[in-house]
This record gives C-alpha cells, structure tokens and sequence, in this order.
C-alpha cells in the first residue's frame, strides 16, 4: 500500500518480447518507501534485474507505472507545476538514483578520482576542487584514499566495487540501486562490498538490492521480495520470508540455496 513515505510505487509493471511471447516482467506492484533497505531475490532469470533496471528505465516497461518523487516516470510527456504538458527529463531522474552493476562500468581510461569527479563536475555543475574534496572523503570512508590516482586495472574487483559504489554517492542519490554487485567477485572480497552497503543501509539510504547473498538479504534487508517467472510471489520482512515462506516455490527456492 502506498504511503506518504513512499518513494517509489510501482504499478503492475510489465516488460515483455517477442510481441508478449516473454514475459520478463508479469504485472509487478510494489511500494518502495523511504530508508527501506528492500532485497530481491529469485532464481535466474526470475526477472529481478530487469525489474531493478526499470526502476530508472535503462528497460523500458512494455505496460504499468513507476512513480518516482510523484512523478510517473514512464510518461514521455508530464504535467508541469504550471500545468502545461511538458516533456519528461528522464536524466534529472536518473540522478536521483544511484546504479551500482554486477561488473563495476568505471571508466579504464581514466584515474579513480577522474571517474568520480566526472559526472558531478559535468552534470552538477560542481567544482572541480569541490568534487575533489568530496570524492576524497567518499574514497576515506572506504579506505581507498591513496588509491585516488591509480587506474582501474590496478585494482582489485572489490576494490573496484567499492569505488562503483562511492562514485554512485556522488552524485547524492535519494535512493541506490544495486544488480547483483557481488556476483563477479572472488568470495573473499565479497565481505568488504557487502560492509559498504551495511554502512549505507545504516545511515538510513534508501536502497533496492538484487543479490543472491542471503545472509545480507536476512541481516541488512527491511524487505525481502522474492520473484519467479517474472511475478512478485511473496514479500515480506526477513523473518517472514525466510521463517515461515508461504509460497511453494519460495519455499522450493529457500531449500536449495539455504
């Protein structure tokens, strides 16, 4: 149910191919309110990345609303505060919403302070000896400030998801949207990404997780979502999902990755 706290409401989304042949998402309706930490998960191709990525329309639903700040983002043409139609700037949008990928996307060619700085300096207007000040302080709280003018092939995958995530906080997000932002790391760095968004979770950052690591699902989650074959099947807290699941094939699902 949505609430005045609600910051995102999806509306039986939809996104299909093949003329509805696929149907990678089948009528999803969620809310996501303010400082929720909500976690998806699924099996493959259940349609939790594509859910995420509709979120800020990297996928463009086939059908349905997501509603973003009161605004229905998945309209071409809104109403402005002087009431004429006016078309929708999807990029400010974007801005607002933070995307963290399975496999980083920093930019090779340039410095670890360069990938941070170049969207606030570009599309911020920011200073660039304010940004740098800022990305300095980012990469401090994750402790990667001495590597601020190394490459990204100098780094390790954690290191480099750290980074992903910090230069995502740049730009100051409502909220950040993380696709499976463990799942191309050795296992052992794996801890230190997951530390990060604990940190995130904890200051109160609205968040939208799609992982398959189920210990942060039932530690750090609010929300657990659990989708198969491009439905939301069940949600609910951790508790719920994870002690007591409702749905057989949650409860298939549970067995075998628990």
């Amino acid at each position: 149910m949505a609430t005045r706290d609600s910051l995102i409401q999806v509306k039986d989304l939809k996104k299909h191919y093949n003329r509805g042949a696929i149907k990678a998402l089948d009528g999803v309706t969620v809310n996501i309110d303010q400082g929720d930490v909500m976690v998806v998960i699924g099996p493959s191709g259940s349609g939790k990345s594509t859910f995420l990525r509709s979120l800020n329309l990297l996928e463009q639903p086939t059908g349905g609303s997501i509603i973003f700040d009161g605004v229905d983002i998945t309209k071409k043409k809104i109403r402005n505060e002087a009431g004429k139609m006016v078309k929708l700037d999807i990029d400010q949008h974007r801005q607002k919403m933070g995307m963290v990928f399975q496999h980083f996307n920093l930019f090779p060619h340039l410095t670890i302070m360069d990938n941070m700085t170049l969207a606030p300096i570009q599309v911020k207007h920011m200073g660039k000896e304010e940004a740098e000040k800022k990305a300095l302080a980012l990469l401090r709280r994750v402790g990667l400030e001495d590597r601020a003018g190394a490459y990204p092939i100098q780094l390790s995958g954690g290191q480099k998801q750290r980074i992903a995530i910090v230069r995502a906080l740049m730009m100051e997000p409502e909220v950040m949207l993380f696709d499976e932002p463990t799942s191309a790391l050795d296992p052992e760095m794996v801890g230190e990404v997951l530390e990060v968004m604990k940190e995130l979770a904890q200051e109160g950052m609205t968040m939208v997780v799609v992982t398959h690591e189920m210990g942060f699902a039932r530690e750090v989650g609010n929300r657990v979502l659990f989708m198969a074959d491009g439905k939301l099947l069940e949600q609910g807290s951790p508790e719920e999902i994870f002690g007591n699941p409702q749905h057989p094939r949650l409860q298939d699902f549970l067995s075998k990755v628990l």
